[in-house]
């Protein structure tokens, strides 16, 4: 019985869309060396080309009903690495504040803490708020726009000023987002336990 279940996780962990999560991930390290290297239109290509493969991914996972734990999880991350090697390539070359770094990574700290505190409590990591989604959203599209005023200055003149609408806004949503969750995660914590010994998954209203 060893063989087939093992061949089910093992088609689970390497089917296409987790292969495309993988292969973001991989990603990441050229993106940042090119970005710190001053390479800015190579490093919009291997970001353009990471996130067709994050719309791929999602979509074969859809279609092909191959939607996994795995897959949630990478995907969020390989979109955190993404800001924050952005954040850092940039902040590198002095193209954006360091407190700015400290900010977003701040942010994840701490909901990071969070995450450990409920694990002791018994309970999952939290489910995604919309507004954290907005937040990443406005990050994701700010440190693009920022790059491509540098690799094209005839485009810094409106490029830099949305980038930087973006990327404030962002950030603010972000430690938002991330109070709501502190917010949340209290109120959790406070629930009733239905009895000893049995964990919840986290959150299910």
């Amino acid at each position: 019985m060893t063989g087939p279940v093992n061949a089910t996780v093992s088609d689970r962990v390497f089917n296409l869309p987790n292969m495309l999560s993988f292969l973001r991930l991989l990603l990441v390290p050229v993106f940042l060396v090119l970005l710190a290297l001053g390479e800015d239109a190579w490093a919009l290509v291997v970001l353009s080309i990471s996130s067709f493969t994050d719309w791929l991914d999602g979509f074969l996972a859809r279609r092909w009903n191959q939607i996994t734990r795995l897959g949630q999880l990478l995907d969020p991350a390989a979109d955190r690495l993404y800001i924050f090697a952005a954040l850092i390539g940039l902040a590198w070359r002095d193209l954006v504040p360091w407190w700015i770094v400290l900010v977003v990574v701040g942010r994840d700290l701490f909901l990071l803490a969070l995450g450990i505190v409920l694990a002791n409590f018994g309970f999952g990591p939290l489910p995604v708020h919309q507004l954290g989604k907005a937040a990443t959203f406005c990050l994701f599209y700010a440190l693009p726009m920022l790059m491509l005023g540098q690799a094209f200055p005839q485009l810094e003149w409106w490029s830099q000023p949305v980038g930087w609408a973006f990327g404030i806004w962002g950030a603010f949503l972000y430690w938002w987002a991330g109070i709501i969750y502190a917010i949340e995660a209290m109120r959790v914590i406070r629930l009733p336990r239905v009895s000893e010994g049995v964990s919840s998954d986290t959150l299910e209203r």
